[in-house]
C-alpha cells in the first residue's frame, strides 16, 4: 500500500485550507512543541488526560505514538484502524504505537519501531519535528506523543493481526476546534471526559481524540 493509495481527502472533495498550509504548520511546531521527550518524572513535565482517574499509588507504563503529520500540499494525519480481533481496543481509530519495550533508547525509538511493525512504515520517510505533552490514560499508560512529518512517497504494509485499515484525514479539519466534540461518561464511579472527532464514516474518540486535542492546544488555540 502506497502512500498515494491511502484513503486521503486531499485531493478529491475537500478543498484545501489556506490556513492550514504545510509551511505554517511547520512553522507552528518549530515555536511550539517540546524539543525533547517529556520526562514522567520530572515534576515539571506537562502532564495531560486522565490521570486523576488513576490509583495514586499506580505507576503509569511508558507508552508512545507517531502523530505522523504527511508532508503534502494539504497536510494529512495518519491513522490506523485497530483489528476487529484484537482483544482490547478492537476496531477503534489509534496513531501507530505502543508500549516502550526495553530495548527501545528513546520514545522517538518506540514510536519509529511500532509504526515500523504495524504498518510497515520506513524510519527513513520520517522526520521528527517535537513532541507533544505527556498523555496519561485511565488504563495506565504514559504517552508520549512524538510529532513527526511523513514523506508522502511513504508505503505501508499492514501487519494483518493489528491494523485493518490506514488512512490520512486533514490536519486542517482535525484542528478546527468547530470539529471537536467532547462528553463525559461515567467511570469506576466517577466521570470520565470523553473527546471525540467524527470524520465521514470513521469515528476517532478516546485517548486517539484526547492526542488530537493536545495537539490542537499546543499549535492552533489561541
Amino acid at each position: 500500500m502506497r502512500g498515494d493509495g491511502v484513503a486521503s481527502a486531499a485531493a478529491s472533495d475537500v478543498a484545501p485550507d489556506a490556513a492550514f498550509t504545510l509551511d505554517d504548520f511547520r512553522a507552528r511546531a518549530a515555536r511550539r512543541l517540546h524539543a525533547t521527550a517529556p520526562d514522567p518524572d520530572d515534576p515539571e513535565t506537562v502532564v495531560v488526560g486522565e490521570r486523576d482517574l488513576l490509583p495514586p499509588d499506580r505507576i503509569p507504563r511508558a507508552a508512545a505514538v507517531l502523530v505522523g503529520v504527511v508532508a503534502r500540499e494539504e497536510p494529512q494525519l495518519l491513522f490506523t484502524q485497530r483489528a476487529a480481533g484484537l482483544p482490547v481496543h478492537a476496531g477503534q481509530i489509534s496513531f501507530p504505537g505502543g508500549k516502550r519495550d526495553p530495548g527501545d533508547a528513546s520514545p522517538l525509538a518506540t514510536a519509529l519501531r511500532e509504526a515500523q511493525e504495524e504498518v510497515g512504515l520506513d524510519a527513513a520517510l520520517v522526520r521528527p519535528l517535537g513532541y507533544l505533552d505527556l498523555y496519561i490514560t485511565n488504563s495506565g499508560f504514559a504517552i508520549v506523543g512524538v510529532v513527526a512529518e511523513i514523506a508522502p512517497s511513504y508505503a505501508l504494509t499492514l501487519s494483518p493481526g493489528e491494523v485493518a485499515d490506514a488512512f490520512e484525514v486533514p490536519l486542517g479539519f482535525l484542528m478546527q476546534e468547530e470539529n471537536h466534540g467532547v462528553e463525559m461518561r461515567e467511570w469506576a464511579g466517577g466521570l470520565r471526559k470523553v473527546h471525540h472527532m467524527p470524520w465521514r464514516e470513521r469515528h476517532i474518540w478516546g485517548v486517539t481524540a484526547g492526542v488530537l486535542r493536545n495537539l490542537y492546544d499546543r499549535l492552533y488555540a489561541e
